[in-house]
């Protein structure tokens, strides 16, 4: 029928927006269709499209949980945990998830052992090792903490690791900061970290190309919390404005919600007031979004942390005491549970986003790896050919 078109007559661009808004999967499955397709489906600038349209629709979204094992749930259905084949698995069950950005997870089993990898093409980067240099006068490493994200600025991907000293003595304190650059697989150490931090698992929250923790300025117990952001960009430390708290009893903890910073505000035994920062950088932009009480809403818990958005806006997914899955209505004020098949004990839910986004700063240095690679096997092939005939010849003869 002359009346209808083939996709090979319509215009390129037409084309790259069309595929611009499949899923992953599907889009790898086409990488076989042409090799324009191909080619396209490969090319950094559709990829970063591709990333920008999943950002905005919010598809392509899964929730990663951890247990012994890290699972991966459809965030659309959330209805049935399946269990990951990732880089790191082992029977130990240590693997952590460091930070997720732009469809790449930073896993780790041990400081040593370190991985950046994209769940949805499969392809995985180990780091480099880099030694942990202790400071004069400091034997004791008290944590270490990490945080990952995309420098906008450089285009790159970098894993930010502080360790914090502390003196055996007295109230001493120092640090040491490292950031391994994507781009150039490497790692270096920058100015040290000014501030104390203050929780030992929290790994940086990444909010407008900052990572962000909960810090004081001494150690002594009764100095005031203080929100420190590091600009992944020009790799300055800064200080983060508060909202004006009603009340400053609280456990202070950080998270994201939607693309803003937010403050969990934990009154234990009575409830949790989540903050979030509207315009980042701006004091008078923190709203506070909701409160969660005990028993009204929830009957008892420890703490809850807000995890993202539903779709539409009105509810958020809240983790509770890292056992439950909760979704909050915005305007009811009330909460209902989330069953989902084969979902693990302990949850630490990450957010991650299906993406075509390479483990090289450029999107090309993973097919000159894949490129090396099959050389080498080529190679290593040919080798075992000539060593099998060379020894079929000294057979027969």
């Amino acid at each position: 029928n002359p009346k209808q078109r083939r996709m090979s007559d319509l215009p390129a661009e037409v084309v790259a927006d069309i595929l611009s808004r499949l899923p992953v999967k599907t889009l790898l499955r086409f990488r076989c269709v042409s090799k324009p397709w191909c080619a396209l489906i490969d090319s950094p600038d559709f990829i970063k499209s591709h990333l920008k349209r999943s950002i905005e629709t919010m598809n392509n979204l899964s929730l990663i949980l951890r247990d012994c094992y890290l699972c991966s749930v459809d965030f659309e259905s959330l209805d049935n945990a399946v269990e990951l084949d990732y880089p790191l698995k082992t029977e130990d069950c240590g693997t952590e998830v460091l930070g997720s950005c732009n469809g790449l997870l930073c896993l780790s089993n041990s400081e040593e052992d370190i991985v950046l990898w994209n769940p949805s093409t499969r392809k995985h980067r180990k780091l480099p090792v880099t030694a942990i240099e202790f400071p004069r006068g400091f034997a004791i490493c008290q944590f270490i903490v990490y945080g990952f994200g995309h420098d906008v600025v450089n285009d790159d991907y970098k894993l930010v690791r502080m360790v914090q000293f502390y003196g055996k003595d007295d109230d001493s304190f120092d640090s040491e900061v490292k950031v391994y650059n994507l781009k150039s697989n490497s790692w270096r150490r920058i100015q040290d970290f000014p501030y104390y931090l203050l929780h030992k698992r929290a790994n940086g929250m990444l909010v407008s190309g900052a990572l962000h923790w909960v810090v004081t300025r001494k150690p002594e117990s009764d100095t005031a919390n203080l929100i420190a952001g590091f600009d992944l960009g020009v790799e300055e430390y800064r200080l983060v404005p508060q909202p004006e708290y009603s009340d400053k009893k609280f456990h202070m903890n950080l998270g994201v919600l939607g693309a803003n910073l937010s403050i969990l505000c934990n009154y234990y035994s009575v409830r949790v007031d989540i903050w979030v920062m509207k315009e980042y950088g701006v004091k008078e932009s923190w709203t506070k979004l909701f409160s969660v009480a005990q028993p009204s809403v929830i009957r008892s818990f420890e703490y809850v942390r807000p995890i993202t958005y539903s779709k539409s806006g009105r509810e958020v997914l809240l983790e509770q005491d890292g056992e439950r899955l909760l979704w909050y209505d915005l305007k009811k004020n009330s909460v209902k549970n989330v069953r989902i098949r084969g979902m693990p004990d302990l949850l630490s839910p990450e957010i991650c986003l299906g993406s075509l986004v390479r483990l090289g700063g450029d999107g090309r240095s993973d097919a000159k790896q894949q490129q090396a690679q099959e050389k080498r096997k080529k190679k290593k092939n040919r080798k075992k050919r000539d060593d099998f005939l060379s020894k079929g010849f000294k057979l027969v003869l």
